[in-house]
């Protein structure tokens, strides 16, 4: 083992003809293994399994609800019960130690759940958190997601804690399955303490949801976390390799009729008060408007909606963090605007294989700075067997920016029981840059991804299997680049399970790969990647729940099949105790040949110069469990970093002093030595979070890094007056550090006050 092992981290050049035909190889085993995954009897993905029930309990007209989460009112006796709950952390499959008990009633417009979670030991209850959309990790909470088409690919996902903080989003399954945790549904949740546990109420109205009105079936699923035990029960889908993430293992709710959206109309008006601050050399520049919008939503059919959007403002988005980038290539910032959020899952492209032909932060930003929308449409929703996603925007005109209009089409196609196929096509449209340096003319997109998975292989087995190819045409006419310079394509190959787990990946992207509405940080290479992780659970330690170990090797080359980057990397170990507590170490060999000379500062002080490095490097990290009022984490890179050396310390606390108060500081410290020069990076990042109750709360964010000198803060108050309507109070504030008097001056502030309000008929 040591002599592969050793054999893996050689980088001779006479080796590389030979991995890259090893490559080649494994492409055409890869596109094999479609053929037989294709070719494989249809049981493979229509295999049904045993599914648990629950039957929705249509209220009646003596029925009498009282929404206070205390679960006392005589009909929930009459209620179907879900229960028997077990245990998928840490004794997969036992019996939970607490009991669980879950209802759920309706009637014409609202859809109502209650949870009775019994606990031997009521003073041990976790909860500290009110937040609104905060993700409940310190604290217990109850969590449940609809699978309203029942279709097994998409869900909406919801949780509670003991203090009736509200928490959703949308779950899309697939490879890189994921939580879009900033969509906003409308609904409210009451709960409370008691002897006995917990209990909570749920009242959500059916004009929140997409669905079948001709069903009356939905998937769900519920889980527990009893968090000072670290335990975590289902109700179904226990085992570690499914959970609550997968609606393909989650149970059945039967029984709703007669379900009502109204007329499926909802007016958004919102008005907003504006002021800013520059400060110029040759003066200050203010600002003060007053202005509004309009966002309409209607329901086509109960699954399908149109949306309108008329002068756009995200006056409320976070920020985004600071990252100090010490690589060649750009970093990708998540989205942050609800409009563009909203449908995120059905936009989602190949999503482990990270191609992004279409990424929303280039409609409406340059570099970060926002430019005005005047309007946008969307359509979002499923007909049939077929997911849709329609977009179109159009932005203003800002200083030399010129107005624009995008326009993005998504529809992905079910197959068998957990397939897609799927296109996705992009424009973008520039106005009036005839006397620009660059005459763009349209840039269109085309991509097509394929998705096949099962979660009956070998029985109870996850196999998925991953396909794409993208094609953009020339952003100029007199391009001179060929199609296959203008592409993207490739496999993948997972099998995501417990206790072992691994994948292979093959990609190429051209070197004019640059889609108008994407993001590509890199092009120019052919990559191949697998990965193995064994993951044991220690069911009879009291001391270990689990260990992982974990070994990845990135096999990337330019498109002549030239070594560019070569990487092992090794899990030695990465511990989660019993307490929650988790430590992990690594190893890593990195092999890099640098083409170009790199300005590692941007700032052209150190440039890193072409050559090929070698460089080893190790990390170690600790977080101890989240649920303690003081928790903490701490990461330790050290190792080769091109010409010289890097050393990176890491530091975060959670204070958690009583609840409704959690306070977040961060510090990284990089230590650069190279043969060209040195420096030291300081990242400092500070969060604060005041709930004064789970509607009204506020939030201040500082953040500082010694490259670009720049202090900046956010501070918002959110009011939800009601769920769907907020009123929101911003101020931000940039100061730059001046050196030569040791002192920051101020470079604009600005405040918004903005209040919005949902009327739905």
């Amino acid at each position: 083992m040591k002599h592969i092992f050793f054999w893996m981290l050689t980088n001779r050049r006479a080796k590389h003809k030979q991995i890259s035909f090893a490559i080649k190889k494994t492409q055409l085993c890869l596109a094999g293994l479609l053929i037989l995954t294709v070719l494989t009897p249809m049981q493979l993905f229509s295999q049904d399994r045993t599914k648990n029930e629950v039957q929705a309990y249509r209220l009646q007209d003596s029925d009498q609800f009282l929404f206070d989460g205390r679960v006392t009112e005589e009909f929930w006796d009459r209620v179907p019960v879900a229960t028997n709950f077990r245990q998928q952390e840490p004794n997969e499959g036992a019996v939970a130690t607490e009991k669980t008990e879950v209802r759920i009633a309706y009637d014409d417009e609202y859809l109502y759940l209650s949870a009775i979670l019994y606990d031997s030991d009521p003073s041990g209850i976790k909860a500290t958190q009110k937040r609104r959309d905060a993700r409940i990790t310190a604290d217990e909470r109850f969590t449940w997601f609809f699978d309203t088409f029942n279709d097994q690919r998409s869900a909406y996902f919801m949780e509670v804690n003991p203090n009736a903080l509200r928490t959703d989003g949308l779950i899309t399954t697939g490879q890189g399955q994921t939580i879009n945790l900033n969509w906003d549904g409308i609904w409210d949740a009451k709960a409370e303490i008691s002897d006995i546990g917990w209990t909570t109420e749920i009242k959500i109205p059916f004009r929140t949801f997409n669905f079948d009105p001709d069903s009356d079936t939905w998937g769900v699923n519920f889980m527990r976390v009893i968090r000072r035990k670290s335990e975590t029960v289902l109700w179904t889908g226990y085992q570690r390799n499914q959970g609550i993430e997968r609606p393909q293992d989650g149970g059945l709710l039967t029984g709703l009729t007669g379900m009502s959206q109204g007329l499926g109309l909802e007016v958004v008006p919102f008005g907003i008060l504006t002021g800013s601050e520059q400060k110029l050399t040759g003066g200050n520049e203010t600002d003060t408007d007053i202005d509004g919008g309009l966002d309409i939503n209607y329901s086509i059919t109960p699954s399908l909606k149109a949306s309108l959007t008329f002068n756009t403002d995200f006056a409320e988005a976070e920020v985004d963090q600071r990252i100090v980038n010490l690589t060649r290539f750009a970093v990708q910032f998540p989205e942050q605007r609800d409009f563009f959020l909203e449908g995120s899952n059905i936009y989602e492209f190949a999503p482990a294989s990270r191609v992004n032909p279409y990424f929303s932060r280039r409609i409406g930003l340059r570099g970060g700075r926002p430019i005005p929308i005047t309007y946008g449409a969307r359509l979002l929703g499923n007909t049939g067997p077929y997911n849709l996603a329609l977009l179109h925007v159009r932005t203003g005109e800002l200083g030399d920016i010129n107005p624009e209009n995008f326009s993005v089409a998504r529809v992905k196609r079910n197959i068998g029981r957990e397939s897609t196929i799927g296109v996705v096509y992009t424009r973008r449209a520039t106005e009036g840059n005839e006397n620009s340096e660059f005459q763009f003319q349209d840039r269109h997109t085309f991509g097509t991804d394929l998705e096949l998975g099962t979660s009956t292989f070998l029985g109870d087995k996850n196999l998925q299997f991953q396909a794409f190819f993208v094609y953009h045409n020339a952003p100029i006419e007199e391009s001179t680049t060929e199609f296959w310079d203008r592409t993207s394509r490739g496999i993948r190959l997972n099998y995501p399970n417990d206790p072992w787990a691994g994948h292979v990946s093959y990609r190429e992207f051209g070197n004019a790969y640059d889609p108008a509405v994407g993001f590509a940080p890199r092009n120019a290479f052919r990559r191949f990647q697998p990965s193995f992780e064994y993951s044991p659970q220690f069911p009879g330690s009291d001391l270990v729940q689990q260990i992982d170990w974990e070994l990845r090797f990135e096999h990337l080359t330019d498109l002549d099949f030239e070594l560019l980057t070569q990487e092992v990397r090794l899990t030695l170990f990465d511990i989660t105790f019993m307490t929650g507590d988790v430590i992990e170490v690594d190893i890593a060999r990195n092999y890099e040949r640098l083409e170009f000379p790199f300005d590692i500062r941007r700032d052209e002080s150190i440039i890193i110069p072409v050559d090929e490095y070698r460089m080893w490097t190790a990390a170690v990290e600790v977080q101890t469990a989240s649920y303690r009022k003081v928790s903490a984490g701490l990461e330790i890179e050290t190792g080769g970093f091109w010409s010289g050396t890097q050393t990176q310390i890491g530091f975060d606390v959670s204070l958690r002093p009583f609840p409704g108060l959690e306070l977040n500081p961060e510090y990284i410290r990089t230590n650069v030595d190279l043969a060209e020069g040195d420096f030291s990076t300081d990242l400092f990042r500070f969060e604060a979070n005041i709930d004064f109750t789970n509607s009204l709360f506020f939030t201040t964010n500082v953040q500082f890094d010694n490259l670009s000198k720049l202090l900046g803060t956010n501070n918002r108050l959110r009011w939800i007056i009601t769920p769907g309507s907020d009123l929101y109070l911003v101020y931000n504030h940039n100061w730059l550090e001046n050196e030569q008097f040791d002192r920051f001056r101020t470079l604009n502030r600005s405040g918004a006050v903005k209040v919005s309000y949902t009327h739905r008929f």
